[in-house]
């Protein structure tokens, strides 16, 4: 019997499930145990995250994409050794199967070892020594103020087509040096952020994904940051620092966006500044919008300058031929379970939280209120 075990199970599938076995414990214990989180997240798990991204930082292009967009070749030639397998023995047919096994098993192990705990660390706004609490209008109007200011204090160092969107005054490489300075900085003045060098990716297939409504995604299987180049400019910015902080342990999607809001205001780039403020402004006058329509259009008349109306109107344009389709909604529904399997409860809805941050985050500095 143990010799016909031997021959089944192989030392692969040994080292899988005793990674699966760790992968779990530390997701369980994670769960019920911050202190824990918080230590494995910073102090452990991102010693595989830094080495996935320096390997992967090897290859140009992202390969998270190459490997999906091959998956379907290579599943196809995994069926046929296991269907000439099952023609040589069933003992070699249930090994191959189990190995098969295996490799599911090492790449979900890599998110419960590398990722898993990030959902169940101190939150954001307790490290920040930031209050969140229930927001009222005025507050909204407050903060979406002080981010149009910022706005409006980048604007003038930014280029724009003529009554039409920004454009990014360099090359994709060179964002990444810029957002790797500013994550420098970043990491000096908040601990819990691993420090690392990363480049963020661009999908070659940018333009079809966009009917997904994915502006970018963190790979945990190989470490990526995979951003969405077909956005219009100045949403790669701000979109590549969000997947930066995931890459740096930072798991729960609204801290991920005011993280990436924090690491844009460090960088010594107008336009990487002028791109945080202005994603983060458009979380926050949404809300505005829902809360008090009035204090909205107030504030839109007032303070909001023409060139960034254009560019909500050329983004808007932009948009619209991939509002309405399945593959959103599909998208939708499995990023929201994904989302909610892991500590988010309120899943996709969690990534516009960043504005109860936001205003945490101004409320702490602002002293008088403009809409008094």
């Amino acid at each position: 019997m143990k010799a016909k075990l031997k021959k089944i199970i192989s030392p692969f599938f040994i080292v899988g499930a005793s990674l699966l076995l760790l992968g779990l414990a530390v997701r369980i214990i994670s769960a019920s145990n911050t202190a824990f989180a918080d230590f494995w997240q910073t102090k452990v798990a991102s010693v595989p995250r830094a080495a996935l991204a320096y390997i992967t930082n090897i290859f140009p292009f992202s390969l998270a994409e190459s490997v999906l967009l091959t998956a379907p070749c290579v599943i196809a030639v995994l069926i046929w050794r296991a269907v000439k397998k099952s023609s040589d023995s069933w003992t070699e047919t249930i090994r191959y199967t189990l190995d098969l096994l295996t490799v599911a098993a090492v790449v979900y192990s890599t998110l419960l070892i590398n990722f898993s705990a990030g959902y169940s660390t101190t939150p954001l706004g307790e490290r920040l020594g930031l209050e969140r609490r229930d927001v009222s209008a005025e507050e909204l109007y407050d903060t979406a103020y002080e981010l149009i200011q910022g706005v409006n204090g980048e604007i003038g160092q930014v280029g724009f087509i003529y009554g039409k969107g920004s454009v990014m005054p360099y090359s994709l490489r060179d964002m990444n040096k810029k957002l790797n300075a500013a994550y420098k900085k970043a990491c000096a003045k908040y601990g819990f952020i691993s420090k690392f060098t990363s480049n963020p990716k661009p999908v070659a297939l940018s333009g079809p994904w966009t009917y997904t409504h994915i502006s970018g995604v963190y790979t945990f299987f190989t470490g990526e940051a995979n951003i969405n180049v077909n956005f219009p400019d100045y949403t790669i910015p701000y979109t590549a620092a969000h997947e930066m902080a995931h890459q740096r342990g930072i798991a729960r999607e609204d801290e991920a966006n005011f993280v990436a809001f924090l690491v844009c205001l460090e960088s010594d780039d107008p336009y990487i500044r002028y791109s945080g403020y202005a994603n983060v402004f458009e979380y926050v006058a949404s809300s505005l919008y829902g809360a008090d329509k009035e204090l909205y259009r107030s504030l839109y008349l007032s303070y909001v300058p023409d060139n960034y109306k254009n560019e909500m109107v050329s983004y808007n344009e932009f948009f619209e031929k991939y509002r309405e389709n399945k593959v959103a909604e599909v998208s939708e529904k499995v990023n929201n379970g994904f989302l909610q399997a892991h500590g988010q409860p309120e899943g996709t809805r969690s990534y516009g939280l960043v504005v109860d941050l936001a205003v945490a985050y101004y409320r702490s500095v602002i002293k008088e209120s403009p809409a008094s």
